[in-house]
């Protein structure tokens, strides 16, 4: 994808937000050495809301090489001048999180091969991760490694777990969003696989909801339902990929997990970055709206998927 331009400057303070929310810039990698290739960030002096947004036209086909005066943000119905635009293919901290209930034994395989569809597919600079749950949550690396680009490795951590027991679907995401913080990459992913619903959290799904959106995550999640599971509901799928501006499936066969598992890789890597600068910097956790429009070259109007909004908040999450 085609290099914007980036401002330079002190790292910001940027906007805690909720249920929505902002990308906390920094200015460096920690451990970076001169012989590793630079990794772009987006660095600036004043308070920026940062939101990732995917473009396609109207056949369904990713949009590169967009410049700053083909988009429009509105922040609660008022148009903001967009700072940094970022069109880059810049590595993702991104958690696996597979369901092993007893119900998913017979999807195993499809779903494993699935899930090392998308990590095969991503940036070799990625940091991943597995979570395995059924109503016991567990992380599939070996505790002395939190991250992997391996694919062996992460073959080994998805297959670590028997299919057995109920599903603590909230507790694995809780758990997921909190790993995602050990990365000092600015972006992060969840790749949510499951086949139903939640009879064993801890956690509410309010809570879980909560923790999404005080994220700096992005949630795609796979849903395969069986039609006479009592506890199925696609729905919160979907509030959980809205809320972090991700996006929900739920294919009819196994079969279709390892296509879409791609498809949401390539997703990741075809994202713009947007900052502006609120026009109200009043820190009094309003909830804000924000709207991203995008046009092409000859003014043809573009669809773009995003976060809906933030609440202002002077304290980080």
């Amino acid at each position: 994808m085609q290099r914007a331009g980036l401002a330079g400057g002190r790292a910001a303070i940027g906007l805690c937000v909720l249920p929505l929310c902002f990308l906390i810039v920094r200015q460096c990698l920690p451990g970076q050495t001169a012989s590793q290739p630079e990794i772009p960030r987006i660095t600036v002096d004043v308070n920026l809301v940062l939101v990732h947004a995917t473009v396609r036209d109207r056949q369904g086909g990713f949009v590169s090489g967009l410049r700053k005066e083909n988009f429009k943000v509105f922040e609660a119905g008022r148009a903001e001048a967009i700072r940094v635009l970022q069109d880059e293919d810049v590595p993702v901290a991104a958690g696996l999180i597979v369901d092993n209930s007893g119900s998913m034994g017979r999807k195993r395989k499809d779903v494993t091969a699935a899930a090392l569809a998308f990590a095969r597919a991503s940036n070799p600079r990625d940091e991943l991760f597995v979570v395995n749950f059924n109503e016991r949550v567990s992380f599939g690396l070996q505790d002395t490694e939190a991250f992997s680009a391996s694919a062996a490795k992460l073959e080994a951590a998805l297959n670590g777990v028997p299919a057995s027991g109920r599903t603590a679907l909230y507790d694995a995401i809780d758990a997921g969003l909190a790993h995602l913080g050990k990365s000092s990459l600015e972006k992060k992913v969840l790749l949510v696989v499951s086949d139903g619903g939640d009879n064993a959290s801890r956690h509410t799904l309010n809570q879980v909801l909560e923790s999404a959106a005080r994220s700096q995550a992005m949630i795609y999640a796979i849903g395969l339902f069986d039609e006479n599971d009592p506890d199925r509901n696609p729905g919160v799928l979907k509030r959980l990929a809205r809320v972090t501006g991700g996006e929900s499936y739920l294919p009819a066969e196994t079969s279709q997990v390892a296509p879409i598992c791609e498809r949401i890789a390539q997703e990741i890597r075809h994202q713009y970055a947007l900052g502006y600068v609120s026009s109200n910097q009043k820190l009094d956790n309003s909830f804000r709206t924000i709207q991203v429009v995008a046009k092409g070259p000859h003014g043809e109007k573009l669809l773009v998927r995003t976060r809906s909004g933030y609440i202002a908040s002077p304290k980080l999450p």
